[in-house]
């Protein structure tokens, strides 16, 4: 049996669920048995033939996001693909002092929850805080968002401040994802129309935008490199004047 996790006493019963459906759920979905050591808190798996190898990796965090105040239902979304975690733990940025520890769960979740909600909508994580951790869900991009975001609030740094970078991440990656569709469309239509009739014409373009875009670039480290692209055309000039 493999070792996935070790969760809290108090989280075993939401690991098992209400006549065990939480449990078989998991066994389901990732093809194993699991083991759950009551005294120890030690989850471990016995994996069947037909189990997933990303899945074996993926289980680790599933039990350790519930172990960590997520539900199961939830927690199970980690073993899609693109779904990841990420586990913070207070004490690294405001000691042990459980009065600290308090404050920064504040800070985070905010009044009513609106901090910790605002964060998610913005990012599009999911946000667990759980005694002295913090859980992070979410795919790539949004994880790296929203990570960023809640170090900050770690960090001090005011909550107008961290909403600010969350909107304004948001738009930059609205935009990149309106760029990208773009491109794809104008390389879809391209190949579809003239690049169609003439075979290799595709392929042949982009390797020729590969060697101008190679050979637009120039090595700073290199002194003649520089001082060949610093220099003049025959027909070009500098003028200036003092103000």
């Amino acid at each position: 049996m493999e070792l996935l996790a070790r969760i809290a006493k108090d989280r075993i019963g939401v690991l098992i669920g209400k006549s065990g459906e939480s449990k078989l759920e998991i066994e389901n979905a990732a093809q194993c048995t699991l083991h759950i050591d009551s005294e120890t808190g030690e989850v471990h798996a016995k994996w069947s033939d037909e189990s997933d190898p990303i899945i074996r990796i993926k289980m680790p965090d599933v039990i350790r996001a519930i172990g960590r105040g997520m539900s199961p239902s939830r927690a199970m979304t980690l073993l899609n693909d693109d779904v990841h975690l990420k586990m913070y733990d207070i004490r690294e940025w405001v000691g042990r002092q459980p009065n600290q520890i308090k404050r920064m769960r504040g800070r985070i979740i905010g009044r009513n929850g609106r901090i910790r909600e605002l964060i998610e909508e913005l990012s599009g994580v999911e946000l667990v805080v759980y005694r002295s951790t913090v859980v992070v869900v979410g795919d790539i991009d949004s994880l790296t968002i929203g990570s960023a975001a809640l170090e900050r609030v770690l960090a001090g740094a005011e909550h107008g401040t961290v909403l600010k970078f969350l909107e304004t991440e948001r738009r930059r990656q609205r935009i990149e994802r309106q760029t990208l569709a773009m491109h794809e469309e104008r390389q879809s239509a391209t190949s579809s129309g003239f690049d169609a009739l003439v075979p290799g014409l595709a392929a042949a373009r982009e390797r020729r935008n590969e060697r101008r875009f190679k050979a637009s670039q120039v090595d700073p480290e290199d002194p003649e490199a520089v001082s060949e692209m610093m220099e003049l055309a025959e027909d070009e000039s500098i003028n200036w004047e003092e103000e």
